[in-house]
């Protein structure tokens, strides 16, 4: 029995939407090589895949963004053509994307609407607009005001706002594509509640996620791609884990284990730092006090608003704190500048790598150049020789998947991309390396190359790394010891053989 007979034949739920040997070619490369696919009414189907293996080429023909090379869709039982994306809004199909599509200089009211305002005979309604939005953001148990620019909110809350563009749309066929990577535990709670009401109102969803037991919980089914090509299926009772991981990657492995290193004299230390809530009330770091030896790798977990991004961002010179010190080796580097800090050997792998930690229009090499350019610059004139050697030796290093460094940096896979934002700061020859959520929105096999690239380089180089997740498996893996933040102070320290329910016990979360 085919993939596609099973699909057939194993679900329930009427069929609403189907890909029929959808195939997309970008000249000689195929994104996706003749996939069935097919949506049921009321039913949550869970798409995994590595990264690159066609998941979001799939779903943007399904939402109307990209045009199929070959193949059919059936909308109700009649093949559609779309003719962009808001031709299929316009039919009911609407898309959540990874990377947000949203206006930063915008409010959040207007990100909502835009495109598809509510109008009277006197012009936009921006009350309505303004009551609809509240009402969204109560739904999403957010307390965003509707007026606040879109870039004044954190990560999570951009991700929300993106959702609730989605749900205002009322679309009957709803996809998903990575709609937790940057939301709190608690956050996603609300999402899935969201989802299971959507669902009992007869709503269809596609569900995209690289936070595998995450998205167990809200399946209907699951469906695998591999290498554009559909390799598994199964109804949410035969799924576990593991059948997910080994039709993904065809094994089952882990993140690995905390590296064997001798470690050293403290590298990285902050003391009692205190960092103001850009809201104005209260601390959102509060005398924090840490330290990170060379060769050992820390772990910092903690919900959204834990403090946990501030710290680093604050650490790496990007914030300004009030009080307290940021130490190098002992020495207070404070008022160092961000450069400064990075001659120095202290550097910040951000959270968002397509707004802080990549730039979109350069190549992999200028990209993996960028941080130490000064290495192989004489005055006004740049060494290409040293350049391409930092550029080979980067890619090399950090195992990036890539026709070469000439290739623009858009063509690579989000593991690939990560990959190359870590390798850009460890071509600085840093001696202390801080990662916010380093394996947002990368898939299992690009997670397990970068916590072992991590590993290796504490390992042998003798680098103190610092990494903070709000995913609690990511904290059993290479990290030697766990730190756990809650509302900006240190709650708890583990070593690595603590269990997922102290971890998440100790930063308030609630553990089921």
């Amino acid at each position: 029995m085919t993939v596609h007979q099973a699909i057939s034949t194993g679900t329930t739920g009427e069929v609403v939407m189907k890909a029929r040997d959808v195939a997309k070619h970008y000249g000689a490369v195929k994104a996706l090589k003749g996939v069935n696919f097919d949506i049921h009414r009321g039913q949550v189907t869970t798409l995994f895949g590595e990264n690159g293996a066609g998941k979001s080429t799939l779903m943007k023909i399904l939402s109307g963004i990209v045009t199929p090379t070959h193949g059919e869709i059936i909308l109700d039982g009649e093949p559609v053509t779309f003719h962009g994306a808001n031709d299929a809004l316009a039919r009911g199909v609407s898309i959540i994307h990874q990377e947000l599509a949203l206006a930063p200089n915008m409010n959040v009211r207007d990100n909502i609407f835009m495109g598809r305002e509510i109008r009277t005979a006197r012009g936009v309604n921006f009350a309505e607009e303004e009551r609809v939005t509240r009402e969204l953001m109560l739904e999403l148990e957010e307390d965003i005001d509707p007026l606040t620019p879109l870039e004044e909110l954190r990560l999570g809350q951009q991700q929300i706002v993106e959702i609730a563009r989605a749900l205002q749309a009322k679309s009957r066929i709803l996809i998903m594509d990575e709609p937790t990577s940057a939301l709190s535990a608690s956050e996603v709670e609300v999402l899935f509640k969201v989802i299971r009401d959507l669902k009992a109102k007869g709503v269809s969803i596609v569900y995209i996620s690289h936070h595998l037991e995450e998205a167990l919980e809200i399946t209907d089914h699951a469906v695998v791609l591999r290498d554009g090509e559909m390799t598994a299926y199964a109804p949410r009772a035969e799924i576990d884990l593991e059948w997910i991981v080994r039709n993904m990657v065809g094994e089952n492995f882990d993140l690995g284990s905390p590296p064997a290193s001798e470690m050293g004299a403290p590298a990285f230390s902050v003391e009692n730092l205190c960092v103001p809530d850009p809201s104005g009330h209260g601390l959102v770091v509060d005398h924090l006090s840490l330290e990170v030896k060379a060769g050992e790798i820390v772990c910092i977990y903690g919900l959204m608003g834990a403090g946990r991004t501030e710290m680093m961002e604050t650490a790496a010179g990007r914030l300004k704190s009030t009080g307290g010190a940021v130490k190098l080796h002992g020495q207070d580097i404070s008022g160092l500048s961000i450069a400064e800090r990075i001659n120095a050997g202290l550097v910040l792998v951000p959270e968002d790598r397509q707004k802080d930690g990549l730039v979109q229009t350069m190549t992999v090499g200028q990209n993996l150049s960028l941080a130490s350019i000064g290495a192989f610059t004489r005055g006004l004139f740049t060494s290409r020789k040293a350049e391409a050697k930092v550029v080979d030796d980067s890619i090399r290093e950090v195992t990036v998947k890539t026709d070469g460094g000439a290739a623009m940096i858009g063509s690579l896979s989000g593991g690939n991309q990560q990959k190359v934002v870590i390798g850009k700061m460890l071509a600085t020859q840093p001696e202390v390396i801080l990662l916010d959520e380093p394996s947002r929105g990368i898939d299992i096999g690009a997670k397990a190359e970068v916590f072992k690239l991590l590993a290796e380089t504490a390992k042998n180089r003798g680098l103190a790394v610092l990494y903070s997740t709000s995913e609690v498996g990511e904290c059993l893996s290479v990290a030697h010891r766990i730190i756990v933040m809650h509302r900006g102070r240190i709650s708890a320290e583990f070593d690595h053989t603590a269990t997922k329910e102290q971890i998440m016990a100790a930063s308030g979360e609630a553990v089921h």
